[in-house]
C-alpha cells in the first residue's frame, strides 16, 4: 500500500541532555553474559566517580548474575562508545571522557556466562 505524506514531520528528539535535570544518560552493556540481554541505561550525575558508577549503579543491573561476585576488576577490558579504554576509578565520569548518551560495554576475561553459555 502506497503512504502519501501530507506535510513535513519535524524530528523532535525527547532526549537531549538538557532534559536530564543535570543528569547524562550512561549506558552499560556486559558482553558474553545475556542472561541480561541488552545494555541497561542510567541517568548519573557526570561528576560520580567511576568507581561509584561500578560499586553502586552496576550492581543494581548485575548482581543477580552468578558470576558477578567473580569478577576480577583488575581484569576487566572495558570499551567506551566502541573504542578500548582504561578507566580512572577516581575520576568522574565525565573525566574519564564518558558523556550524555555513552555507552560502556565490558568483558570478564574467564567469565563467559552460566556455564561457558554467554547467558
Amino acid at each position: 500500500m502506497v503512504v502519501k505524506a501530507i506535510g513535513e514531520y519535524p524530528a523532535l528528539p525527547r532526549d537531549p541532555v538538557e532534559n536530564f535535570h543535570g543528569n547524562i544518560m550512561v549506558a552499560i552493556g556486559w558482553d558474553r553474559h545475556l542472561m541480561i540481554d541488552a545494555p541497561m541505561a542510567f541517568p548519573l550525575p557526570p561528576g560520580m566517580p567511576f568507581g561509584a558508577f561500578v560499586s553502586e549503579v552496576m550492581p543494581a543491573a548485575y548482581a543477580p548474575h552468578p558470576e558477578w561476585s567473580q569478577i576480577n576488576w583488575e581484569e576487566v577490558q572495558w570499551m567506551l562508545d566502541g573504542e578500548p579504554f582504561q578507566p580512572d576509578f577516581e575520576a568522574s565520569l565525565e573525566d574519564n571522557g564518558i558523556g550524555h548518551k555513552s555507552l560502556i560495554r565490558f568483558v570478564t576475561p574467564g567469565l563467559n556466562g552460566i556455564g561457558g553459555s554467554g547467558s
